[in-house]
């Protein structure tokens, strides 16, 4: 499913027109970036949670050449599936 298809889905199942749908998924998608950006986590009760994972800087190898490299410190946006999504896929 891509982000047109989640459009379509969400505008089918609350009755809501495709344009009101976007405007809702990406509503969402907004508010758990800014959140993530700030460093604030978000949990969806059932759903699960999408939290910051801040990484070290540290050395690595440059594949091509072998010669070590500086990996500089990052965050990374990670989730976590809840109890009820782990439930619903298996």
């Amino acid at each position: 499913m891509n982000k047109n298809d989640l459009i379509s889905a969400v505008a089918e199942s609350s009755g809501l027109s495709k344009n009101d749908a976007a405007g809702a998924v990406e509503g969402v998608f907004d508010a758990i970036t800014k959140s993530l950006s700030n460093g604030d986590e978000v949990r969806l009760v059932g759903f699960g949670t999408f939290s910051v994972a801040r990484r070290k800087a540290s050395t690595g190898r440059n594949p091509r050449t072998g010669e070590p490299m500086t990996i500089k410190a990052s965050n990374q946006p990670k989730f976590k599936a809840g109890k009820g999504l782990k439930d619903a896929v298996n």
